[in-house]
Order: C-alpha cells, then sequence, then structure tokens
C-alpha cells in the first residue's frame, strides 16, 4: 500500500494581475495612438479587461477613444 499524497492548493494568480500597466486616465485620448496600440490586436480588436488589468472605468474609456481614434482613422 502506497501512502496518499497531500496536495496543498496554489494561490492563483490571474494574468492580468501581473502585467497591470501604469497608465493614467489623461493619457486615455483619441490622439495618444502610441498608447492606444498596446491595447489593439494585431487584427484591430480591442482587449479583453481580464487581459489588460485595467479597472473598469478605464476599459470604458479606452474602448471610447480607440473608437474615435479608428473613426479618424488614426487606428486601422
Amino acid at each position: 500500500m502506497s501512502k496518499k499524497q497531500k496536495f496543498s492548493r496554489r494561490k492563483r494568480i490571474s494574468p492580468a494581475s501581473r502585467r497591470r500597466p501604469n497608465i493614467r486616465l489623461e493619457d486615455l485620448d483619441y490622439r495618444n495612438v502610441e498608447v492606444l496600440k498596446k491595447f489593439v490586436t494585431e487584427d484591430g480588436r480591442i482587449l479583453s479587461r481580464q487581459y489588460t488589468g485595467l479597472p473598469t472605468h478605464f476599459q470604458r474609456q479606452l474602448a471610447k477613444a480607440i473608437k474615435r481614434a479608428r473613426n479618424v482613422l488614426l487606428i486601422k
């Protein structure tokens, strides 16, 4: 008979908490293309909040800024 192994539970760390960007609300402007490109995939899709690690109000402002930049053709 073999001994039963005891498994300890590992604390889960979400991927969002590992890469939390230092960004200010003033930086989320549709004219600031360098910052906005960090939150868009190569296909042009906006990254989710779970991936970016941004708070809800930042994510909403980010989505608005990206959509405005698309309308002005700053981002494709």
